[in-house]
Formats: C-alpha cells, structure tokens, sequence
C-alpha cells in the first residue's frame, strides 16, 4: 500500500462522525413523539405503534430500559418470574434499566436452533476493526467496547442458554482487508457488531450478499449506507446536516459564524462530508464559510492555512481530522497571533490523548457531541461502559468510536433477547429495521437505526480549566436537519 492510500483512510472515519450538529430544545423524547414514534428506545415497536401491553415488547422494538423481566439466565438456573423455555426451562436474568439486557421482555426460546455461528453453546459475533496499518490500534476502542459489553451480558445471563463470544478480526485501514474480514465473518459469526473501519466500503458487498446482520459502530461510505443488513448505532448520512450547532454559534459568536473557515483532512470521505457541513451550516443557519480548505493528512506545516484564514478575515475556525492534526493546527494559529472567536471540531477531539498532546492550545476548544460526557456520573450507562472497560483492559482510553460499540453490543442484545426461539440472521435485520429512537440506554442521543437519517439532536460541550463540560442548553438541542444534496 503506497503513503498515500494508506494515510486515506484517517478522513474518512474521523470526518464523517462530523454530521450530528443540532437549534430549538427538544428532547429525544419530545422529538421521537412528534415524528410519530414512542420515544428513546422504542418501548413499543414499530413507529406510532399503540401500547397495547404496558408490560409487553414487541420483538422488533429496542426495549431499552423498559421495566420488565430479561432473557437468558443459565441453563437450569430459573429465574423467578421469568419466561420462556430456554435450555433448562429458563430464559430469566437480573432485571430493570441498568440490566444487561435493558429490561426487554424475553421471547420465548421454544423452537431455538443452531444456525451459523450458534452452537449448543455459544453466539459468536464478529468485530471487524482498524487494528494494524498506518496507525496501529486507531479503532481497538470498537473492539474493545464490544468485548467489554459481551463480558457484561456473559457475566449476567445467556441467549437463551448460549453465551457470547466475540471473534476479533483486522480491517487494516484497508477497504480489501474489511472485505477479507467479512468473507470470514459470513462464514463463522452469527452477526457482526461494534465494527469500526474507516474504509468501511470494502466489506459492504460481502456482508449485503450473505445477509449478516451488522450492527457497527459508525458507519463512514455511502457504499456500507447501502447494506441491506447494515446499520450503525451511531446512525448518520453524509447529505443530511442538522442545524442546531449551527445556530448556537450564530446566536453566541455571529460574527464569528458569517466570518468561518472549514479546514479538513485532504482524504477519504472527508472532503465530502466538508462541504456537505459547510452549505449545510450556510442554508440553515446564515453562516458565511469563506474558506473551505482541505490539509494533507501529512502536511507538517500548517503556517500558510493560518495565514490564508487572516488574510480573508476569518474569524471562526471548524476542523475536522485526527486529534494529531488538530494539535498541529491549534499550534500554528498560537504562533501566528491568531485567535478566532471559536473554534470548533468534531468529537474525535473528545479524547485524553488530544488534551495531553495539545496542552494549553486545547482552551477553549468546542466539540458537538451526539452523546453524554465521560465526566456524568449520574448516567449509569455511561459510567457502566467504562467500568467495563477497565476490566476487560486496564488503562484503555475510552472515546466514542466506543462508546457507539458498547451501544451495539447492547443494541444486538437486547434484539436477541427479545427474539428468543425466533432468532435468525433475518428475523434481527427486520428487527432493526423496526427501531427508529436507539439511545443505548441513555449514553447518547436518539438514533434512527431503520432509515439511518441523521439525528437532529446534540450538545456542544467546551474545554475549560482542565476539563470538558456541557455549555449547551437542557439535556441535548434538537432542531431541524438539513438536506444540502452533497453526497447523498
């Protein structure tokens, strides 16, 4: 693989998660409400779906945190009040929203069969991950979240008798490699889960043609979008720009937003998806990008960008790319004098890394963010995810490719659980295709998994003093999302 190609690919996953900007103060809930659906987690099924049961979840639906009585207890080991008819007699485990199962009434395992990947006593599920390549271990988050949440579920319960096991497979920063892993993958795992590639569009075709349901993490070309048994818990589109950022700072800094730069990773989806934000934040919310420029991923000297940026009067400045670059760049405007009124970057930033490399350039800096702060103690889910995470590999940094792997793996979960004897490669596709407000229990805001549209919600959260922290209104902005037609 040349330097050129192989360094492609850090556009194309770090600048496409760049999409979950959001203007009014809705809530999921609210907003779940409005587009005729339940609200977080689907508690009753298929969108405008009447609660019929108050106790009952549709197969179909994500649970997530309704109260109810989970699937999967141990062979033999009968839970009271549980149901079904799993292996021993018994589809029970522990209960309630913190559970591993979300709460979700466990289908009954009558009729359960062995099927690719299912044995007697295992599910085996697939995480196809950049693990080697240019920049080893850039997504083992993805894997590691995922192994993190099967020890969770493992550790309370089973599929209806069968225990989880997670087969690690490396795309290699490689759309041949990703598609390699996924020929692997149809063959040997049920489902695939928590994956997370940046040339995604490899193993696209593969997984479509064998069916595999394929609950990733993120999902970064147009070509994985296409994947009849894809989706991504981190559900986004490249053309479909929501506009509550944008507003924000129109309201804060309006001199700042109709005086902006948008700066990018020259490579991969990145230029895409950059120009796609950039009309997207100029049609809905009057900003004026006066320059729209993309860095090669290699480029050592940042100097004549700043000074591009003050010679047009640029006042705003939005970037998107590696935390390495975005720690080049942040030192080229401290060197020059150039201090713009905001500066602002996708979630990528949202990493302890970034902060300990960029030292006192990080002040200030703004994130949008489609999910909650490591630093919420309050949110149990959140707090569950990296006590897990320390176990299954101490000192591992957590950011949000894993934190939308986790939410996968609880995604995948919760689908199975609910399915019980009914469980097959199909019947969790159409499943999925029925969620339309995933919030993974909480940990971010809610996703269209059935049409994968951008959600109009997020919060803007800054680095101030040492530490991130919410400067966005309420729980998370909701607004409207804009259709810019750029790469969709």
């Amino acid at each position: 693989m040349s330097v050129v190609r192989s360094r492609r690919f850090l556009g194309a996953a770090l600048m496409v998660m760049a999409l979950t900007a959001c203007g009014s103060q809705l809530d999921p809930s609210e907003v779940a409400r409005i587009n005729g659906t339940v609200g977080p987690d689907d508690q009753a099924g298929a969108p405008g779906a009447p609660v019929s049961d108050p106790g009952a979840v549709d197969p179909g639906s994500s649970g997530g945190g309704a109260p109810g009585v989970a699937g999967g207890a141990e062979p033999g080991g009968a839970t009271p009040g549980s149901t079904g008819g799993g292996p021993g007699g018994s589809a029970g485990g522990s209960t309630g929203e913190g559970s591993a199962t979300g709460g979700v009434k466990a289908g009954s395992c009558a009729g359960f069969t062995n099927q690719k990947g299912i044995t007697d006593k295992t599910i085996t599920l697939a995480n196809v991950a950049d693990i080697s390549g240019p920049v080893p271990g850039i997504f083992e988050s993805a894997q590691q979240a995922t192994r993190a949440y099967v020890e969770y579920f493992n550790s309370q319960g089973t599929v209806c008798g069968r225990k989880l096991e997670v087969s690690n497979l490396d795309s290699r920063a490689d759309a041949g490699a990703d598609q390699q892993a996924y020929v692997k993958a149809c063959d040997t795992a049920f489902a695939a889960v928590g994956s997370m590639s940046a040339f995604d569009s490899g193993g696209a075709g593969t997984a479509d043609t064998c069916g595999i349901p394929d609950i990733r993490s993120v999902i970064v070309s147009p070509e994985r979008q296409a994947c009849r048994s894809c989706v991504a818990a981190y559900a986004i589109r490249t053309n479909l720009i929501p506009d509550p950022a944008a507003k924000w700072f129109m309201q804060k800094h309006p001199a700042g937003a109709k005086n902006a730069a948008v700066l990018y990773v020259n490579a991969g989806a990145a230029p895409v998806n950059a120009k796609s934000l950039a009309a997207g934040y100029e049609k809905s919310a009057g900003w004026n990008v006066k320059y729209l420029q993309g860095i090669d991923v290699a480029e050592f000297n940042f100097a004549p960008y700043v000074q591009q940026m003050k010679e047009k009067g640029v006042r705003s400045v939005v970037y998107y790319g590696p935390y390495q670059n975005t720690v080049k760049l942040q030192q080229a405007m401290q060197q020059q004098g150039f201090k713009p009124d905001f500066y602002l970057q996708d979630p990528t930033i949202y990493d302890r890394r970034y902060v300990e490399q960029a030292g006192s350039v990080a002040e200030s800096s703004y994130v949008f963010s489609p999910n909650d702060l490591f630093e919420n103690k309050a949110n149990a889910e959140v707090q569950l995810y990296l006590s897990w995470l320390q176990q299954v590999k101490p000192g591992a940094v957590p950011n949000y490719f894993g934190l939308f792997a986790w939410s996968a793996a609880r995604l995948f979960v919760e689908k199975a659980i609910a399915l019980g004897g009914r469980l097959t490669r199909s019947a969790l596709v159409a499943a999925l295709k029925r969620t339309t407000s995933w919030t993974g229990n909480g940990v971010h805001t809610a996703m269209n998994i059935a049409t994968s549209n951008t959600p109009p919600c997020l919060k803007v959260i800054q680095f101030r003093s040492g530490s991130w922290s919410q400067v966005s209104p309420g729980n998370y902005m909701c607004g409207r999302v804009v259709n810019t037609g750029i790469g969709g």
